[in-house]
């Protein structure tokens, strides 16, 4: 059965922006794209990179460390050195509150 775990509040994450979140075991990267939230890992697949830390530019998030890049949405990767996709999760907005449900 699905958890349903509070990440933080919507405004804390301007738009454009990433927000680093550790909760519930969990480290992921809160990015607000045009009023829309997507949840991934805030790890890089590749390496000591923190996704929240990178360049967004437009729904593409440019890790900090060995510059691979990612689709925030999809998770899939868009350019090397990164081979693995990052996890993402389903988000939501309740109460002005981002959440996702995680196993």
């Amino acid at each position: 059965m699905a958890t349903r775990v509070e990440l933080c509040k919507a405004e804390q994450v301007a738009v454009g922006t990433a927000l680093r979140v550790e909760t519930s075991g969990l480290t992921v990267a809160v990015f607000n794209l045009d009023g829309t939230f997507y949840v991934t890992d805030d790890a890089c697949t590749h390496g000591p990179g923190s996704l929240s830390e990178g360049f967004i530019d437009g729904d593409v998030i440019e890790c900090n460390f060995h510059n691979g890049q990612f689709d925030i949405k999809t998770g899939e990767v868009v350019s090397p050195p990164c081979m693995i996709p990052v996890k993402t999760y389903p988000a939501k907005v309740e109460g002005g509150v981002v959440v996702i449900e995680v196993d």
